[in-house]
């Protein structure tokens, strides 16, 4: 009988890789409480209309990429493809939303049907940051500034480069967009095939393309800083000022879009060189309309997600993951013999109680290969319990060098010193 896989772009997070995805996850939540973010957790799985209202029913996600399927009552459901719409529809539910400020952040699988590929994967993993309830630039600034700050303490920052952009008012967008489209309609039969799909669909997105000659074409476009209202420059403007205070560096892009029907105003992207054409770590901006398309009262809000997946790529790539976070035991633990695993289970749970966040693990069901199981686990400390006239001594090995024995009841004691 063939072996069941897992189905294809929707991996195994397997033991030796964990221990990086906490210390992400570590980083990012001690940053976020700095900052007095709260945690909310939403399903994996929504209503279908949910999506379509909010990402829009003509971009590619919608039209190509959602996992959407009838359940049992016929009731047409999607697996996430992203967290904004889902925070929103909560919030919105729970009341969280009108007349108060928010500021949230989720973690967890989203799920895309596209071309796997390193760092890109069907089920893949989001951390997303929200807020709501603010409309000044001083938050757009703020969850910039607190990206900063994660990739700081990270050691990423040399290594990832802020784009921004704005892209005004729903109603400067729309005038845009028609001459936009009236200037490449002239010239469609230049653009690549996406790009002649998007012409009619959704022609912002043409900006983003990678296509040489398409890239070409856009040079002699109209450009969208040139129908930003007033509201949105002056908007832009405050938030330029209030990274250049900080010393957050930044490059516009004026052709940064986002790939989302729900952005207005302000969108940025962390963008790095380090993983090929995979160039993406973490993406957002202001969506003050969203609330008020999925039915709720009119609310501005802004926010971004990153791609843990990507995010642990890099981090690998530039070897900045400290050596600790791959050191998952302090002290494996074994017996001389049989006879004295009873006493040995007990002794763990004693130094479990009295040196608290002590990884201990205990070498069980045999004594066979004690030394190479001690060094698989990467355990600095390795204690060997035996009896010697009636009583119990350990003997210490660290780093692979034995060191003393000691009598079993000091042996919380000796730990303790050396930690301090």
């Amino acid at each position: 009988m063939a072996k069941i896989k897992a189905i294809r772009g929707m991996n195994d997070i397997l033991p030796d890789q964990t221990p990086v995805w906490h210390f992400l996850e570590s980083s990012v939540k001690s940053v976020l409480g700095a900052y007095g973010y709260s945690e909310i957790r939403m399903p994996i799985v929504e209503q279908t209309d949910l999506f379509k209202r909010s990402i829009g029913e003509v971009t590619d996600i919608v039209e190509k990429e959602m996992y959407t399927f009838e359940d049992r009552n016929g009731e047409s459901l999607t697996l996430r493809p992203e967290g904004t719409a889902s925070c929103v529809r909560a919030g919105e539910e729970h009341g969280l939303l009108f007349n108060q400020a928010q500021r949230l952040w989720y973690q967890g699988p989203m799920f895309r049907y596209e071309k796997p590929q390193k760092g890109r994967y069907r089920q893949f993993h989001q951390i997303g940051v929200e807020t709501f309830g603010m409309s000044a630039a001083d938050i757009d600034a703020e969850v910039i500034m607190l990206s900063s700050r994660l990739w700081k303490q990270l050691g990423i920052i040399d290594s990832v480069t802020l784009q921004l952009n704005s892209l005004g008012s729903n109603e400067a967008r729309t005038e845009y967009k028609a001459a936009l489209v009236e200037y490449l309609s002239a010239r469609k039969d230049q653009l690549d095939e996406d790009s002649q799909r998007r012409l009619s669909s959704n022609p912002l997105r043409i900006l983003d393309s990678k296509d040489p000659q398409t890239q070409s074409l856009l040079d002699g476009a109209p450009s969208l800083s040139d129908y930003l209202d007033d509201e949105s420059r002056e908007h832009f403007a405050d938030l330029c000022e209030m990274l250049d205070q900080a010393g957050i560096a930044y490059e516009l892009n004026p052709r940064l879009v986002r790939g989302l029907d729900y952005y207005c105003k302000t969108v940025f992207e962390w963008v790095t060189d380090k993983l090929g054409a995979q160039g993406t770590v973490c993406a957002g901006g202001r969506y003050d309309g969203l609330v008020k398309q999925l039915g709720g009262r009119p609310t501005p809000a802004v926010g971004f997600a990153m791609g843990v997946e990507r995010l642990i790529l890099l981090l690998e790539t530039l070897a900045v993951i400290p050596e600790a976070v791959k050191q998952p035991f302090d002290l494996y633990l074994a017996a001389e013999h049989k006879g004295l695993q009873q006493s040995l289970m007990v002794l763990a749970e004693q130094l479990r109680d009295e040196i608290p966040g002590l990884r201990v693990r205990v070498h069980c069901s045999g004594l066979k290969n004690i030394s190479s199981k001690a060094r698989q686990t990467g355990a600095p400390w390795v204690v060997l319990v035996r009896e010697e006239n009636g009583s119990l001594l350990a003997n210490l090995w660290y780093n692979s060098e034995p060191t003393y024995d000691v009598q079993v009841n000091n042996l919380s004691s000796l730990l303790l010193q050396q930690q301090a």
